[in-house]
């Protein structure tokens, strides 16, 4: 019985279903350049547009806030409308969000273009997942799902290469905004192809949407990242602490009325069971930790490189390829074939590797100063990228352990929008962090005036200091994130999901 279905599902399958994940890989491959590839061009952006540090801190962490705020209501509304639908919708917003963020005129603008940006990738990335779960054959979809991760992987690589490169060769004198004017071409022609190749699928039962869920949560977070990110320019006033006060009361009121929902027979938003299970509760708070340890660190880094240093963006974009490249080894290595031999200790020696990348950066920039080279700085970095990478793979794995199969959409769902929230907070903290050692007067400027290596040279020794002392910060988060791991078992069972879900479909 469970051949015949098999076998039929085959024969059903989506004929052009190769050409359609190419489109989808393209999307996805933007979407992760431009969470990487704006962290290169930020000292631009700041001369360029005369902003604050505070206000570079919210182009970096807007996307991920606009991301993390729509991404579990919009695999519902993929069920609901078409996930096609939903991905193309995605993709158009994401386009024209793009070219409004390489014309913006002001911070304020690009602030706001930036969350319109992240919060239109949160509303296609979920459907790209969703289609080749529909629309390939079990047997097919691991293959697909490698595909789409080996792009994901290579954007976050690129996306530092390229941005350093478009800013460094400063096409037809836009400087920084062509990091963003590239996707307007891409994008077009990504919707073009896959309103022609892509076969639509929404769910035969889809559930309701929660509105006032989604609505609650959106303003917790707000309530979270708008004191952390203001707060420290603002001199920390009373309601700084106020609205974090308020994002815990309001947390509470989600919980509570999600379970009404739950028990009403609605659908909610934030599936409160899976908590039941230990290490989907566990994991998820060190998944949070664990963004929050590395979100900042190349906001940071840039600013060190290019503002105190005075490199150029293609030379702190090409010094930056040590970290991604062996994150990508760490993370082939560790989910496929270390994790299921030695559970826990994988990541646990993750996190140990990537705190002692980022401590002996510490102890090499305060050694050689202003006299640091790229190649001085690859050992640190390839150190914390592959630490990095042994942790972000199989944490996945070990979240979902425990997870039943019928649950698991809501699950992945829930864990990348915690993931992107941990990340924009991770920002929030880093500016802190480190504008709190650069000091007073250099954390509240603006540095519109930065083109002479005299202004850069002024400044080299406080930005030294001030990267040197913040990157303990993140070594401490990896130190919290190392015990926690002791309260998730010690064995890991990966998971194939599709394949519990195609058994499950036949049985």
């Amino acid at each position: 019985m469970i051949d015949e279905k098999a076998a039929e599902r085959q024969s059903l399958a989506d004929p052009q279903r190769w050409l359609a994940l190419t489109v989808m890989l393209f999307a996805g491959f933007m979407d992760l350049l431009d969470l990487t590839i704006v962290n290169v061009t930020i000292p631009s952006i700041i001369r360029d547009l005369h902003a604050s540090y505070t206000q570079a801190e919210w182009v970096v962490a807007g996307y991920a806030l606009g991301f993390s705020a729509v991404l579990i209501i919009a695999g519902r509304l993929g069920d609901i409308f078409g996930r096609k639908r939903l991905f193309l919708a995605g993709m158009t917003g994401f386009t024209i969000a793009s070219a409004l963020c390489g014309i913006a005129v002001s911070p304020g603008m690009l602030i706001g273009t930036r969350l319109l940006q992240g919060a239109m990738a949160g509303t296609m990335v979920p459907q790209i997942l969703s289609i080749i779960r529909a629309n390939f054959p079990a047997n097919e979809r691991a293959s697909a799902y490698g595909l789409f991760g080996a792009v994901v992987g290579c954007a976050s690589a690129a996306g530092l290469i390229v941005g350093g490169l478009l800013v460094q060769w400063n096409v037809l004198g836009l400087t920084w905004r062509p990091v963003f004017l590239v996707n307007v071409p891409i994008g077009i022609a990504a919707v073009i192809a896959g309103w022609y190749v892509i076969r639509d699928a929404r769910s035969q039962e889809p559930p309701r949407l929660d509105l006032i869920g989604a609505a609650l949560a959106l303003t917790a977070t707000l309530l979270v990242l708008y004191p952390l990110t203001e707060g420290r320019s603002l001199g920390w006033p009373a309601w700084t602490f106020a609205m974090l006060g308020g994002a815990v009361a309001l947390i509470a009121v989600l919980i509570g009325y999600e379970r009404r929902r739950a028990a009403g027979g609605g659908s909610p938003l934030v599936a409160l069971g899976l908590f039941r299970a230990r290490t989907f509760s566990y994991g998820m708070a060190l998944l949070v930790i664990f963004a929050v340890s590395f979100a900042g660190f190349f906001f940071i880094w840039t600013l060190y490189l290019q503002v105190g240093l005075g490199w150029t963006p293609e030379h702190a974009g090409l010094t930056g390829v040590s970290f991604a490249v062996a994150a990508m080894i760490g993370s082939g290595f560790s989910a496929a074939a270390l994790t299921p031999r030695f559970g826990r200790r994988v990541l646990m020696a993750g996190a140990l590797a990537n705190a002692a990348g980022f401590a002996g950066y510490s102890v090499l920039v305060s050694h050689y100063g202003e006299a640091i080279g790229s190649w001085q700085m690859v050992a640190p970095l390839t150190m914390a990228g592959l630490g990095f990478g042994v942790v972000i793979a199989p944490i996945i794995d070990l979240i979902l352990t425990d997870v039943p199969v019928a649950d698991a959409g809501a699950a992945s769902g829930l864990l990348s929008a915690i993931q992107e929230f941990g990340m924009a907070v991770g920002v929030a903290i880093a500016g802190i962090v480190f504008f709190t050692y650069l000091g007073g007067s250099h954390g509240a400027a603006r540095i519109d005036a930065l083109t002479t290596a005299t202004v850069h040279s002024a400044r080299a020794p406080g930005f030294i200091r001030a990267f040197s002392l913040a990157l303990w910060y993140p070594v401490g988060i990896l130190l919290i994130f190392y015990a926690g791991l002791f309260a998730l078992p010690r064995r890991m069972r990966p998971r194939d999901l599709d394949a519990e879900l195609a058994q499950a479909e036949g049985s």
